[in-house]
């Protein structure tokens, strides 16, 4: 294992190649990955499917990413050296076991794309500071532990698709309503009964989105879900073409509209 990786390595230094894929290669200690902190000119970095159960600090040394993937990993903390990463735009740690955040997470100024699904997190596990990552287009908070959505969650106001299906939510407050570039939101299979006003108002069209029965997908059928890619760019693409202002909503909508 620790042969091919150094190739990898060695091939990224030599040929500045940006984009270093270290996918399914059963690492479970990024500091015996030979060299691999020494890439500070790489722009992406994907370490989806292995077996990492922590991240070490030296995470901060490569300081040109742009996206990091971890995906289907075993992570259980985060290094508050995480946020010096200043030009991450698209942060995957979606299946692991994170059941908090470091303090100063959002001081990421560049974040666009966050993906938290399929974790161990509810409204207490978020830093002070999270609501300042103003940056953000899309949040992924799905198959958490969330009973509430913190008020702060307004400020996020570029925030484009929001996706918080099978927590435990039991409400969501008024101030979803500010948030005016919003184009998705996703909330089935929660213990939603009402749903606040605001969101009646935003809505120019609404799709039906089919609920699944909470917490059932195997870790295969999460994987085909969750292949990283940035999603956001999809709606980049449509929105050049046409204006596009349009707010997705679970199956919940009409059923509790009609309650």
């Amino acid at each position: 294992m620790s042969k091919s990786l150094k190739k990898i390595v060695e091939e990224s230094r030599e040929k500045n190649q940006l984009e270093v894929d270290m996918c399914e290669r059963s690492i479970g200690n990024l500091l015996e990955v030979p060299g691999l902190f020494t890439l500070s000119h790489i722009t992406q970095l994907v370490l989806s499917h292995n077996k990492l159960t922590t991240v070490p600090p030296n995470i901060a040394d490569l300081k040109n990413l742009e996206v990091l993937n971890f995906f289907n990993n075993q992570i259980e903390e985060l290094p508050t050296q995480i946020s010096s990463l200043q030009k991450l735009k698209h942060l995957n740690l979606g299946m692991n076991r994170l059941n908090t955040l470091p303090r100063g997470f959002g001081s990421l100024p560049a974040l666009e794309v966050l993906d938290l699904t399929y974790n161990n997190l509810n409204e207490n596990s978020l830093p002070g500071n999270f609501f300042y990552l103003t940056t953000l287009r899309a949040l992924y908070l799905s198959d958490n532990d969330f009973e509430i959505l913190p008020p702060d969650i307004g400020k996020l106001t570029k925030l484009q698709i929001i996706s918080l299906r099978d927590n435990d939510l039991i409400s969501l407050p008024k101030e979803i309503g500010e948030l005016t570039q919003l184009k998705e939101l996703h909330i089935q299979g929660n213990r939603l009964t009402v749903l606040p006003p605001e969101l009646v108002f935003m809505a120019d069209t609404c799709r039906l989105i089919q609920s699944l029965p909470r917490r059932t997908m195997t870790s295969q059928r999460r994987s085909a879900a969750n292949l990283w890619q940035p999603r956001i760019n999809k709606i980049q693409q449509s929105a050049g073409a046409r204006v596009f202002k349009s707010l997705l909503v679970c199956a919940e909508w009409f059923s509790v509209l009609s309650a």
